[in-house]
């Protein structure tokens, strides 16, 4: 399970590097100047990009497509996939080249990471409430962190899982859970930093601990080594804890290894991808007795995924892109996303049903703390690997 770093993606050199399969298509471009749909009969295609894992696709293919045509049947959605986001780079350098010189993309909305990246740097169309009236439900904390060219529609974050038959009084901060953990030894577990995200939000948590807001913010978004002196408080307790850790500090090989060890009732307490967490408990590797929470004080990281809509959109194309993101922030397509990917919502939970705003009543998908810039994130997970294991 590769780390969920949040990294900085810088757009690339203007170069063009033909792609092949759907990423190539994906990238062709064309005049902007045309504003004509697909079709003669008046109907809409779209084409939605993705970077990601096949998963999101079927989020798309399976759910949030079916159900939008069904709505709008004037407009069809279809797919195009860049596997792991493979060819990030150059599907953004063809980007900044198409927009450069006017030109339209082969996609009409694209779901990846690049997205705020790209609107930052005048790739994307900026959004609004007036466009997209779904967007206005989204809390502005979550909107701000994208800028004003992406448009969140789910989330995931680190929570603290916990087996309800031994934990009667969940920890609710980063104190009270540093206490527990003292208290309760043997009985709790992160994985390596450098072997998935749940780990690493757990070190990042104690490092920012003892850190200023400025501090945590600038290394959130830049990058100066120098900070890292700052660090060493949070790594002194996090070698402190050593021997109150499973096994008196073993600690597992990513984060699928901390879910088997809470499944197991080997553990009664660890951080786990939010995600991760809800699917388990879907697919029985975890027993409803396994409960989480969300810690303060700071809490644990997390992110949300957006969407981004190509500057040189022609106008009919970017209207029905608009109502496409309107959907997805809707009732039904926030419904979606979290029984497809188990996905944070976006939107209230109160404008949910019963069954998934039970699901996340525990979480707040409204406060998503940032983890490290990457060269932060590699330079603390060396650091770890040096210092806390024993």
């Amino acid at each position: 399970m590769k780390t969920r770093a949040l990294a900085g993606l810088a757009i690339a050199a203007a170069a063009t590097v033909a792609l092949s399969g759907c990423v190539q298509s994906a990238n062709a471009s064309s005049d902007s100047n045309s504003d004509s749909t697909s079709s003669s009969d008046g109907s809409t295609s779209l084409t939605v990009f993705i970077s990601g894992d096949t998963n999101v696709q079927d989020l798309w293919d399976k759910s949030l497509i079916p159900a939008f045509e069904k709505q709008h049947p004037e407009i069809a959605v279809h797919t195009s996939i860049d596997l792991h986001g493979e060819h990030d780079a150059q599907t953004q350098a063809n980007l900044a080249t198409a927009v450069k010189a006017g030109k339209t993309v082969g996609y009409d909305l694209v779901d990846a990471g690049f997205v705020t990246t790209a609107g930052k740097a005048g790739l994307m169309t900026k959004v609004s409430d007036s466009a997209i009236p779904n967007l206005a439900a989204v809390p502005t904390a979550t909107k701000q962190q994208g800028g004003d060219s992406a448009i969140p529609y789910r989330a995931s974050s680190v929570l603290l899982a916990y087996d309800a038959k031994k934990v009667t009084n969940a920890p609710k901060t980063l104190d009270d859970l540093l206490a527990w953990i003292k208290e309760h030894p043997g009985q709790f577990a992160y994985n390596s930093p450098s072997s998935g995200g749940s780990g690493g939000s757990f070190v990042m948590t104690v490092l920012a601990k003892y850190l200023s807001k400025s501090d945590q913010t600038t290394m959130q978004t830049t990058y100066d080594k120098s900070l890292e002196s700052k660090w060493d408080k949070g790594f002194a307790t996090l070698q402190d804890l050593g021997p109150s850790m499973y096994q008196k500090g073993v600690y597992p090989n990513g984060n699928d290894q901390v879910l088997q060890l809470l499944g197991s009732g080997q553990i009664a307490m660890a951080p786990v991808w939010s995600d991760q967490f809800i699917t388990a408990q879907k697919s029985g590797t975890i027993g409803h007795d396994v409960r989480f929470t969300q810690i303060t004080d700071p809490t644990f990281t997390g992110s949300a995924s957006y969407l981004g809509i190509p500057k040189t959109e022609p106008a009919a194309k970017k209207k029905a892109a608009e109502e496409l993101a309107d959907f997805v922030l809707s009732s039904k397509g926030q419904q979606l996303v979290a029984e497809a990917v188990s996905g944070y919502p976006v939107i209230p939970l109160d404008a949910l049903p019963k069954s998934v705003s039970e699901q996340f009543s525990e979480a707040d998908p409204s406060k998503l703390r940032l983890g490290f810039q990457s060269q932060f994130a590699a330079d603390m997970n060396a650091a770890w690997d040096a210092k806390v294991p024993r």
